[in-house]
Parts: structure tokens; sequence; C-alpha cells
């Protein structure tokens, strides 16, 4: 984006300092807001109005629609609206955010002013802005839109409404509704954008999954064994895994039905697990190919816990480790590689004692990887079943293990079953 170019354009029509546009949009642009957005916000504080008019750009089907368009038109089925607060410029601003479908596809979208519709509205919308938002497409209407009820319905082959099940439930969803049941729930006060501020946070369930959540306006509904409907949430990647977020337009009821909460955790082959991207709770059977370095009797450090190496931790430079024990394993079920990580609890049960035999072992041998060694032999090979929150970033993906035990079925078996049942 030149944002020269803009400045330039912008100081011209407003006879105003160039150097001084420009600051006042890149300022804007920082905060995410849209250029067609901040040009506006620019021409208003320099008394220049809307800017004009434009003529209306060409019709688009939603699966055309890339990121070189700058604006479009499309006639679309509104799929979900949420409601959130966002800061900018100092100041807080109020969007409505969801997802749109035509007869093509679906595409995201930002609304910076309320335009009155809601989910199973059919819309034909002008002029609307284009930006790129999480590597695809997604449309932004401001004051510069149009939006009008189309002529005709439109036919869209999604479903219309935020409900979904928690195993639905992605990264970047927006107006969600979820039924749950509340499994945990703790405030906690931190340090936010206005001073301290009091949040909840915990675990929500049902019949199909298990999902974290944040509530930024704390409910008093939110506690343990309530049954719940939770409308209007926004979803964000936490830890490597979906967050559920409620905000002061959520609205929380209760249930008159219990919820039910399923026992056990999904079980999927690892690479479908993989390619969700994340989940908060999976079960995974494979077998262990490697244990890694980096496993046995490590040191962390005692300020933020990291993994100490050479007496150095990456964020407290020189520091005076503190023994723990840990396990990296590669599990590999025939579909993909996870690595599973063991915490001082499970590594203790794997390697047959604690941090105290896993010291005396060391300094019998005058040799910390002694702990490493006596575990590689024990898993290497074997089949495990092993239960846990699933992350996936540029360096792979990672399982931090709540459960790990001894397989008593094939992990191939185990992955060829998912799989046909998941095709079905």
């Amino acid at each position: 984006m030149d944002v020269n170019s803009h400045a330039e354009e912008l100081a011209s029509d407003l006879g105003v300092d160039k150097a001084e546009v420009k600051a006042d949009l890149e300022n804007l642009l920082e905060y995410s807001v849209p250029i067609d957005e901040a040009k506006q916000s620019v021409r208003r504080k320099h008394g220049g109005g809307g800017g004009g008019s434009s003529p209306t750009p060409d019709a688009a089907d939603l699966a055309d629609i890339t990121t070189d368009h700058s604006n479009v038109t499309v006639t679309v089925r509104v799929l979900t609206r949420g409601t959130r607060t966002i800061r900018y410029q100092g100041d807080d601003l109020t969007i409505r955010e969801g997802e749109l479908a035509d007869g093509t596809g679906t595409i995201s979208y930002t609304a910076w002013q309320d335009f009155g519709f809601e989910p199973g509205d059919s819309l034909t919308i002008g002029n609307a802005g284009v930006r790129e938002w999480d590597g695809e497409p997604e449309l932004n209407l401001n004051e510069s839109t149009t939006v009008a009820i189309a002529d005709e319905p439109v036919d869209v082959d999604h479903g219309i409404g935020g409900d979904r099940d928690l195993v639905e439930i992605a990264a970047g969803d927006r107006g969600r509704n979820v039924e749950v049941r509340v499994l945990e729930a703790e405030s906690k006060t931190i340090s936010g954008r206005d001073g301290e501020t009091d949040i909840l946070e915990g675990v929500v369930g049902d019949e199909t999954a298990k999902l974290p959540f944040t509530d930024w306006d704390p409910s008093p509904e939110l506690e343990p064994g309530a049954d719940l409907r939770i409308e209007d949430v926004y979803v964000r990647e936490f830890r490597g895994v979906p967050s559920i977020n409620l905000t002061e337009f959520t609205t929380v009821t209760p249930l008159s039905d219990p919820v039910a909460v399923a026992d056990d955790a999904p079980r999927l082959p690892v690479a479908e697990a993989v390619d969700s991207g994340g989940m908060f709770d999976v079960e995974l059977v494979g077998n262990v190919l490697e244990v890694r370095d980096g496993s046995g009797l490590i040191e962390r450090c005692p300020e933020c816990g990291r993994v100490v190496q050479n007496g150095q931790c990456r964020s407290h430079g020189e520091v005076d480790g503190e023994d723990d024990l840990r396990v990296k394993a590669i599990l590999d079920d025939g579909t993909a590689t996870v690595t599973v990580v063991l915490d001082d609890d499970l590594t203790a049960a794997v390697y047959g004692g604690g941090l105290e035999d896993a010291l005396a072992a060391a300094k019998e041998a005058m040799d910390k990887d002694v702990v490493a060694e006596a575990i590689a032999d024990e898993l290497v090979g074997g089949a495990y079943r092993v239960r846990g929150s699933l992350s996936v970033d540029e360096y792979g993906a990672t399982l931090d293990a709540t459960a790990f035990e001894v397989a008593d079925d094939d992990p191939a078996d185990v992955a060829r079953a998912a799989l046909a049942e998941v095709g079905e």
C-alpha cells in the first residue's frame, strides 16, 4: 500500500500539509483501519466532508473477489452478525462483523457503522471495500458503502445464523452462538488498556468438544455447572487453540435442560487433527518414533518457567535453573506426526520415578542424559493413546498431554477407522 500517494491525493483535495495527512493516515492504519475508512476519517478531521461520490463498482460474485480488488458491489445473504468494540485513534468504536454468502461462496465482513441488517437478510451492497484479513479477502462496509434490500431473496447453501457445536468453532469466527455447560471458571485481574481489568476465564463443554473462554465483561451466570445459551461471541486463537470471547454485547441465558458433555475427547487421525489448526481437547493414537533432545532431566527459568539451555533463559538471560522432568516424543499414526510433550507428572510415570530418582540416577552416572535414554528405551516403538491440547504453528504440531497410556489397539487401524467415520 502506497501511503504517500494516498496522502498526496488527500492533501491536494483538502489543501493541507501532506506530512500531517500522512501522519494521520499512518496512525489509523496502525490500528488496522481499512484505507477507505482511514481516508474518510482524515477528510472529516480536516473539514473535507465525505469526500464526494464515486461510481458504483461492477457487481462481483464472492468466489471471484480477491485482495487485488479495491471496491466491489455484491448481492448476498447475511449468515451471521456479531457486535463488539475495538479501539483506534484513542476512541472506542462499535463494529459489526460476520459472514456473507451468495451462490458461489462466502466472505467475512466488517461494518464500521450500523446498517441495520440481520442474519437472513438478502442485500445488495454497493461500493464495499476489500482488504486482506487472515490471508483472505474481507469486505469492509463504511460510510461510502450503500446497503439495500435485494430485489430477490438470495439462495445459499449455508446455514443462517451463528449456532454452532463447539467442535465446529474456529479461530476468526464472529457472531457465533453456543449452548454449553461451564466446566471451569476463575476470576482474574489483568492489566488492560484502561488499567486493571477484571475478567473471567474458564472452560465450557458440550457433547462434541471442550473449549476455553474469556469473558471481558464478566457475567454472573458463568459459574461451574451452569447450563447456558451464549449468543454473539467471537473466537480468536489463544496458545494455538480456538478460544471463545464474550463481550458487553454477548447475551447469556440459563437453559432449562442440562447440556450433555462428552467425557471422552474426540479421537482423530493425526493428519486431520493437525489440519484443524488446533484443538483444545483431542485424543490421538500412534507409535512413538523418537524421544527428542530436551527430554528427561531439564532446567527451567525460575522467573518464567521456560527451559534453560546452558544456563541461559531466552527472556531473563543467565539464571540458576530449577530442575524438572519433561518428555518430547514424536508420535506417528501413519497419516502424520506430532510432537507430544509430557509434563513432570506424566514423565515420572513413564520413567518409573520422580525428580529425586532422576537426579540420583544422573549423579550416579555423572550424566544427565541417562534419564532421557531410559525414557527412550521405554517408549520408542510402543503404541500409545494421548489426550491433550493441540497447537499448530510454523514450527509444526505440538500436543501438550493431559493423559498418556499404552494403546490396546493398532494406531494404523485407529486412523483408518477414524478417517472412514469422518468420510461418512
